[in-house]
């Protein structure tokens, strides 16, 4: 597959680049092991992940618009990231001291016994192009502040903003040798992960592909953490606020023209309320602007690639030919898919199992809570959720019982850095962010020194 930059808007080349070759993957490993072996101190790591969230937002057009060119992210998004970017590098700067210090355990006279966190080495990071800065900094900015280096092994249609990830960072104050891009093609990913100078690995992407580097690092006894696909349910109650639902749930769905992992996508709606809610979705659908993702009024851009467009197409398709009936939407020209929302939606059509990665609404009735509960939990993912309810006896029920890694109650599921992010079943294993996230990428060691005063 090439590694190159095309306009999804145009479907126009930008730029092409060379892989590059064995030698300079043994060269990029190599310097990361020296790296290693003369680690920045912890002042410094945090100072530079200060600098990094301050050029972040110094340079936010340049880097907002780089993301609009070469993956179709509205500018006003694209800047949304930045700054999201520059908060959980700020995070982390703040609190990583804390995070590391040692903690002493009692364990009786005359023994001195902590618990250490030390760096787990070289980490190699393989991301995806949907948040094409983010999914990047909310592994990076842990992983360097607890003293580990790391390679990045991007998407191949967003070498640019891995280009410019590296570069910044090295700007900010990490040496060389602690965050480095590699231009590779999948094939030699493999190799990679089994490499004896790589130590651990996370991927965020499909839960095929988070098999495969599952398979290949347990092989090797390689530490993983998989952030992978989800189906998100959002459930609305009778007693919820219909008018804030429907917004957020126009919003939730279509967040990065719905190529988001924690999109909503299942929109599991009380039989008393469906009608009510499936037209003011409906409308608030309808009410947002398709567009050239440089248009300060767009709301959502064409999807990355070709592939995705025909992909969320052909699931539409299919789920229409099994029953499913559109309400808005349907295809267009371009690599654009319009806002849709598909209503009656039998069990097996792909909008209802499968993650759609694109604006498709896929809304499910259901008898009462606990038919709402089931459908929900009918997926082979788990990563986000959210419910809508004034009832907190049902809000309390729907948290014990959902499969998910995430629970919101009258909110949209978003990534904060300072709370854990990840899923459970076919969304992954393992946790990005907060406390969590940095110690996912260290050393836990117990230390114990007899004869201690």
């Amino acid at each position: 597959m090439a590694i190159a930059s095309v306009n999804p808007t145009t479907g126009e080349l930008v730029q092409s680049f060379e892989p590059h070759g064995a030698d300079f993957l043994d060269e990029r490993l190599n310097r990361a092991v020296e790296r290693l072996g003369n680690p920045l101190p912890l002042k410094e790591r945090k100072a530079a992940l200060q600098k990094a969230a301050d050029l972040l937002d110094a340079e936010i057009e340049e880097l907002a618009r780089t993301m609009a060119l070469e993956m179709g992210k509205p500018l006003r998004a694209a800047r949304a990231e930045v700054h999201k970017c520059a908060w959980v590098c700020r995070y982390y700067a703040e609190n990583a001291e804390q995070m590391l210090a040692s903690e002493p355990v009692d364990v009786g006279a005359e023994v001195h016994a902590s618990v250490r966190f030390r760096p787990l080495g070289v980490i190699l990071a393989v991301m995806p192009w949907n948040f094409p800065l983010w999914q990047v900094f909310r592994f990076a900015a842990p992983a360097l502040v607890a003293g580990n280096v790391a390679l990045l092994k991007h998407a191949h249609n967003v070498p640019q903003c891995a280009l410019a990830i590296e570069k910044l960072l090295l700007r900010a104050g990490f040496p060389e040798g602690c965050f480095q891009t590699l231009l590779i093609e999948v094939d030699r990913v493999a190799a990679l992960i089994a490499d004896d100078r790589v130590a651990a690995v996370t991927l965020t992407g499909s839960d095929r592909a988070g098999s495969e580097v599952a398979a290949i690092a347990g092989r090797h006894l390689k530490k993983v953490v998989l952030e992978l696909g989800g189906s998100d349910p959002f459930v609305v109650l009778p007693s919820a606020d219909l008018d804030a639902a429907a917004r957020t749930a126009a919003l939730a769905r279509t967040v990065n023209a719905g190529q988001s992992c924690i999109a909503a996508k299942r929109f599991i709606v009380h039989e008393a309320v469906h009608d009510a809610f499936v037209s003011r979705l409906v409308e608030a659908m309808r009410a947002l602007k398709v567009g050239d993702p440089l248009d300060e009024a767009t709301d959502i851009g064409p999807l990355a690639t070709a592939s995705v467009r025909d992909g969320v197409a052909k699931q539409v398709r299919e789920s229409i030919e099994k029953g499913a009936r559109v309400l808005l939407g349907g295809e267009r020209p371009g690599f654009f898919y319009p806002p849709t929302v598909l209503v009656d939606v039998p069990e097996d059509a792909p909008a209802r199992r499968e993650e759609v990665f694109g604006p498709v609404a896929t809304v499910i009735r259901a008898k009462d809570l606990d038919d709402a509960i089931r459908i929900a939990n009918d997926s082979p993912f788990g990563l986000g959720s959210s419910v809508w309810t004034k009832d907190d006896g049902e809000a309390e029920r729907f948290i014990e019982r959902v499969q998910a890694g995430l629970v919101f109650v009258n909110a949209m599921v978003a990534s904060d850095p300072r709370l854990p992010f990840g899923g459970v079943k076919r969304s992954g294993y393992g946790r990005e962010l907060g406390v969590y996230g940095l110690r996912e990428w260290v050393n836990i060691t117990t230390v114990w020194k007899a004869g201690a005063r």
